[in-house]
């Protein structure tokens, strides 16, 4: 299908004209924007679409989340990440998750992104108690018939997890240690052949919209060959490395009781770091862990809204900028941000950091939070050569926002009410890949209505489920308070709260 957009305002974000919108009217064949500019002309067969009234702009980039949490979606408040993560990823009680329900939960978050005008998701698959090539098989696929572009991990632990915390081996009852101790956990050669056979079974999928990447889940979590071997991997591919580091000051703990250094420079000293490295969160480095990230070109998702949920604290962004590090924003998961609205994540990353401190001057500008929802994230999962931009040769992945909207009126300045003023209601199409997968708010390739549907059909049995999930794995909570207490009373000479 050819489309022609007509006499539309378009925010590139290009390195001309950026955030800053210009006139111009586009046309898109095979996928691809075939030319971009005030004098474009359509072509017998385009399907056209008026611009007048209209604002284009690339569709967003949600640079980090996990659609396991959206089955969890509402449950938890007021947790700080590691014992939130006891009811989210429980230790005890795991059994499979069967494929059907990882399809429907997928195609839930597909559906919730593409509405919000998210074309593209770095989705940090993790099941537990592990993952399988039917329950990846059956993400791609939904991904595949939602008609979102899509980052999908095989996410890998490969240490007990009562070892992947400091205190807790002296605070934790020697039965439950034992118990956990006991669990198998995947070996790195398990881990890098599982890998090897994913690039090459997905790749092309979607029309090459889909891609394996690897997500080694910490470097806390994964033993030293496996975080090399999963490295080594991606650059081979020239895929993602995805990995979470430093995002609470537990973790920031961490890396001197384990390995007498930051877990950044842990990493960079065993050579786990690249620019296909992208870091979530990011939040507890120093100086020195920024120059590091800096000079090895990793990237970093900043997740605002889970961040503050979550209590994590607030991550350093006028560092990373001034260091030159790029910046991607993420929604983080189901559970610790309740929604995949990638909107409400830029506004929060636009306001959040003026409260960081009075230099106004340093406070993020709408080209600095624009381009990390766009171009920024799409460098973290090496998709910048395809996405993030409008811009001809480019992938046809943008948003229309219709303007005779209350978001919009009255018309001041499109680039700062699109980050402070709309919350995805002025949606009129999403297109991926040239196709419109969102016509005036309703989905064009899945069916919501039977969806939330088949959702409610299966309340009572989620509901059973996670709430035996949240009572078995209540054996740990004194020992995991008494070691988030401990880790939050150490002082290490910063601080990423605000006083």
């Amino acid at each position: 299908m050819s489309l022609f957009i007509a006499n539309a305002q378009v925010i590139t974000m290009d390195g001309e004209s950026g955030s800053t919108p210009v006139t111009a009217s586009i046309r898109i064949q095979d996928g691809v924007i075939a030319a971009l500019g005030p004098d474009v002309r359509p072509e017998p067969g385009d399907v056209e679409i008026d611009g007048r009234d209209r604002l284009v702009a690339p569709g967003l980039v949600n640079a980090h989340t996990h659609s396991w949490e959206t089955l969890f979606k509402g449950r938890f408040d007021n947790l700080p990440l590691e014992l939130w993560m006891l009811f989210s990823y429980p230790i005890l009680g795991n059994t499979r998750v069967d494929p059907d329900l990882v399809t429907l939960r997928s195609t839930l978050f597909a559906a919730e992104s593409l509405k919000a005008g998210v074309t593209t998701v770095i989705d940090d698959v993790l099941e537990t108690p592990d993952q399988d090539f039917d329950q990846l098989d059956a993400v791609v696929d939904a991904y595949d018939v939602a008609g979102i572009r899509a980052n999908v991990s095989g996410h890998i632990i490969n240490k007990p997890f009562v070892d992947t915390l400091p205190f807790v081996g002296e605070l934790l009852e020697s039965s439950l240690l034992d118990d956990v101790r006991a669990m198998p956990v995947p070996t790195t050669a398990d881990y890098l052949d599982f890998s090897a056979e994913a690039f090459g079974r997905y790749r092309g999928r979607g029309g090459g919209r889909i891609s394996y990447m690897v997500a080694p889940s910490g470097p806390q979590r994964c033993t030293d060959d496996l975080l090399t071997g999963a490295t080594e991997l991606a650059v081979a591919h020239g895929a993602e490395c995805h990995i979470h580091v430093l995002e609470t000051k537990t973790q920031a703990v961490t890396g001197p009781e384990f390995y007498g250094t930051t877990l950044v420079k842990h990493l960079d000293r065993i050579g786990a770091l690249s620019a296909n490295t992208t870091f979530a969160h990011g939040i507890w480095v120093t100086d020195e862990d920024i120059e590091l990230i800096a000079r090895a070109g990793v990237s970093v998702s900043h997740n605002p809204i889970s961040n503050l949920k979550l209590g994590s604290g607030v991550l350093p962004w006028r560092q990373y900028l001034d260091a030159g590090v790029n910046l991607g924003l993420g929604s983080d998961g189901g559970s610790s941000s309740d929604s995949p609205r990638m909107l409400d994540v830029v506004k929060a990353a636009g306001l959040l950091h003026k409260i960081s401190g009075p230099d106004y001057e340093s406070w993020p500008t709408v080209q600095e939070v624009l381009h990390a929802a766009t171009l920024g994230g799409a460098r973290s999962g090496m998709l910048q050569d395809a996405v993030g931009s409008l811009e001809v040769g480019k992938r046809a992945d943008l948003v229309i926002y219709d303007l005779k909207t209350l978001a919009f009126t009255p018309r001041n300045s499109l680039e700062k009410q699109l980050v402070y003023s709309e919350n995805g209601g002025s949606i009129d199409y999403v297109i991926v890949d040239g196709e419109i997968v969102v016509d005036h708010g309703s989905l064009t390739t899945v069916d919501e209505e039977a969806l939330i549907e088949e959702f409610a059909e299966r309340r009572p049995q989620l509901q059973s489920w996670h709430d035996e999930l949240e009572q078995l794995n209540q054996a740990f909570v004194p020992a995991f308070t008494q070691m988030h207490h401990r880790a939050q009373a150490q002082d290490i000479g910063f601080t990423r709260y605000l006083r």
